[in-house]
């Protein structure tokens, strides 16, 4: 998609740029440059990558670029909260028109960008972690016509419920062992024939001969003995 030139009076004809007057006639300002830096093609497309294939705010595809830009980071790296996050809202409605431009739109959420530090008299508020050092979150966006890819964790659903159901079917699918009654009986009477400590034969269950007790045994007689 060929990209999109805003101007300044572009700026000024949108619904929220006009509310940044004071912005754009701040001279220590560098809103030329940020102007310069968003409308260029290269970087509008990182900003939709930023979106379709990373699943991120499009200013995540370029806001270390932005930051390291000389005049932004000294411009944000002066003690004037005000003035620093009145430029700050100004990119964000400058990324807002770009992508609308484009064929996005808002989603209502933001995405993070960083961790904010503690705040601490004498420095600007900055970040201890994460993507941006300047920049807290921006907004995220969605375009109806781009390709969408699913997140990992709806693919991981997915995969989870067809498993689930894979193996519901294998187990409705392997046929169960019948048993007949007379296959029972005959295992039952084995069982109890095992256990039972005097079987039959004269032998016990573990195959030794068993003697019979003296009581049993029958006297014998000798020759002559009346």
């Amino acid at each position: 998609m060929a990209h999109v030139t805003i101007t300044r009076e572009d700026f000024l004809k949108d619904r929220q740029g006009r509310t940044f007057v004071d912005v754009l006639n701040d001279s220590g300002q560098p809103f030329a440059e940020v102007l310069e830096f968003f409308n260029n093609a290269d970087r509008q497309r990182r900003m939709e990558e930023s979106e379709a294939h990373h699943d991120r705010a499009p200013m995540a595809g370029v806001v270390r670029e932005l930051e390291s830009l000389p005049a932004i980071n000294k411009f944000l790296g002066t003690v004037q909260a005000q003035r620093n996050q009145r430029l700050r809202q100004a990119i964000g409605v400058l990324v807002r028109m770009i992508m609308e431009a484009r064929g996005w739109k808002k989603t209502g959420k933001k995405g993070s960008l960083g961790v904010r530090s503690s705040k601490s008299s004498g420095t600007p508020s900055h970040n201890t972690g994460g993507l941006a050092f300047w920049f807290l979150r921006a907004e995220r966006y969605e375009n109806e016509q781009a390709k969408k890819f699913p997140s990992v964790r709806k693919r991981c659903r997915e995969l989870e419920s067809t498993g689930s159901k894979k193996s519901a079917a294998t187990k409705s699918a392997t046929p169960k062992r019948a048993t007949s009654k007379g296959q029972s009986a005959k295992g039952q009477s084995g069982k109890a024939q095992s256990a039972d400590p005097h079987s039959t034969n004269g032998r016990s269950t573990n195959g030794r001969v068993t003697k019979r007790p003296d009581s049993d045994r029958r006297p014998t007689r000798r020759p002559g003995a009346n």
